[in-house]
């Protein structure tokens, strides 16, 4: 009995500690340069288990949740509330993948019908401070770096047993409680955490493309300027040289729409979404 006991008591630690832990963080921006009072808030998630990091928006994986699920259902898009997914907008469309065991950093988001990745290769020069606070239950310390463009300030706590933070942040010696930029851009603010049983798996419909930064910087302004030239011709003439493909899935087949109007409506959107982002994240 003794030994079963101490058996349980083995398994039952291994499975807490194989947990994964969810940080939610509430995300605020002005993307928009031209007008700094539109100021957005959704809130994030930073999964954490023992091999890997993931950073994603929580209206993405409902999006993607009713995606599938439609899918499973054998209605295609068809099938999929229209209102409910507009109620799911986001205006963090990528994630962003922290690797433990190689300690780099993946960076995706959605260009056209397809997934881009693409390992970051800036590494955070943090410069950490003395200076010490409490932000809600946690003790934290203050660290300063410059990246993308932005001076940022984040507050870590070495309460948590964990070395990471939302977004790219990371690599400090604790979590990441608070970062936010020196205009007051950009801020995330950690709100609660609790466990999840695993990593979830975020829907990749279409192609998933690994390039380098640079490229993807290239091919996203590309899309901009005429999404439907670059969608038909794969990223514009000569775009894909630099590409590898590295997955499949689902493409985004609308069924049967006249082409034109289609173009007409991509364009539409993708120049509208244009004009309300011309404040983004990373400046450089």
């Amino acid at each position: 009995m003794k030994k079963i006991g101490i058996i349980a008591l083995a398994l039952f630690i291994q499975q807490v500690s194989a947990q994964t832990n969810r940080f939610v963080y509430q995300v605020t921006m002005k993307p928009d340069a031209e007008n700094k009072t539109d100021i957005k808030t959704e809130n994030t998630y930073l999964d954490i288990s023992q091999e890997k990091s993931i950073f994603y928006s929580e209206n993405r994986i409902k999006r993607d949740s009713i995606m599938q699920k439609a899918f499973q259902g054998g209605g295609g898009r068809g099938n999929i509330n229209r209102d409910q997914m507009e109620s799911l907008r986001t205006n963090i469309n990528y994630s962003v993948e922290k690797d433990k065991t190689n300690q780099k950093t993946y960076f995706k988001d959605r260009i056209g019908r397809d997934i881009y990745s693409y390992e970051e290769d800036r590494p955070l020069a943090w410069k950490i401070s003395s200076e010490t606070t409490k932000i809600g239950e946690y003790k934290v310390q203050k660290a300063e770096t410059d990246f993308a463009g932005r001076k940022w300030t984040a507050w870590f706590t070495t309460d948590l047993p964990y070395q990471d933070g939302p977004y790219k942040f990371g690599g400090l010696p604790g979590l990441i409680v608070k970062v936010e930029d020196d205009k007051g851009d950009y801020s995330f603010d950690l709100m609660k955490n609790y466990k999840i049983a695993e990593l979830p798996t975020l829907n990749q419909f279409g192609n998933t493309l690994k390039v380098k930064r640079t490229d993807f910087i290239k091919q996203q302004q590309k899309f901009k300027t005429d999404p439907m030239s670059f969608m038909n011709q794969g990223g514009g003439p000569g775009g894909m040289a630099a590409v590898t493909r590295i997955g499949g899935g689902r493409g985004q087949g609308g069924g049967n729409q006249d082409p034109a109007d289609m173009r007409k409506r991509m364009e539409e959107r993708v120049k509208e979404e244009a004009k309300k982002n011309t404040n983004p994240i990373e400046l450089q």
